[in-house]
């Protein structure tokens, strides 16, 4: 039985922003507007967390099975965070964007580029997503009371070599309403999705029109 080829081709969407300026609760808030999105699971060398569940929330893995997934490419990316390595299997990706389902990828400006030159490159969006301050950045971290004092001075350091990356994607947007920041993706998403990259049925439409064109002349 002939595969049926989908509309339209599935995106990789990239949101990336440092600790605390919005990105893990924006990307929620797109998980709910639009229920087909698929979020990437990474695969992780550290430890679960109380409650989290293989393969759900991670692939937890051993450092041995990280480094052959590398080897073999296998990863979309990989990064070294905090001690332990992070990484996006690729497999499940391609099959999903084959599907013509949407990825969505909550990743630093590392894994980012790694995707933006990977094979996938022409159906990446990427989003970075800045603070409106700084002292709101810290302000939003310590409020959230998940993190030790040493944790959040960490977060913060690392915070503007995030930033100093803005300029590596393909849209940025200042994060001081949630609500109207939450608008400007969506739109962002929707337009993305007509690109004509995305729509591997759009040259037999065409095709068909100068066909009928041909006839009726």
């Amino acid at each position: 039985m002939s595969r049926v080829t989908p509309e339209r081709r599935g995106l990789l969407i990239i949101l990336s922003s440092p600790s605390g300026a919005g990105k893990s609760t924006l990307a929620k808030r797109l998980m709910e507007w639009d229920p087909s999105l698929e979020f990437s699971v990474s695969a992780t060398t550290r430890p679960p967390r109380s409650g989290e569940v293989d393969k759900k929330d991670y692939y937890f893995v051993t450092q041995e099975d990280f480094r052959r997934w590398v080897t073999e490419g296998e990863m979309l990316e990989h990064a070294h965070v905090f001690g332990n390595n992070y990484g996006s299997p690729k497999s499940p990706v391609e099959e999903a964007i084959s599907a013509g389902k949407d990825v969505l990828f909550d990743i630093d400006w590392q894994g980012a580029q790694q995707i933006k030159t990977s094979s996938l490159s022409s159906h990446t969006l990427s989003i970075f997503i800045l603070p409106p301050s700084i002292a709101e950045l810290k302000r939003r971290l310590v409020s959230r009371g998940q993190d030790t004092p040493e944790t959040i001075a960490k977060r913060m350091r690392k915070s503007w070599d995030e930033i100093s990356h803005w300029d590596g994607y393909d849209y940025v947007l200042i994060n001081d309403n949630l609500d109207e920041t939450e608008a400007k993706l969506k739109t962002i998403i929707e337009a993305e999705r007509m690109r004509v990259v995305q729509q591997p049925r759009l040259k037999d439409r065409v095709r068909q029109l100068q066909t009928e064109f041909e006839e009726d002349t």
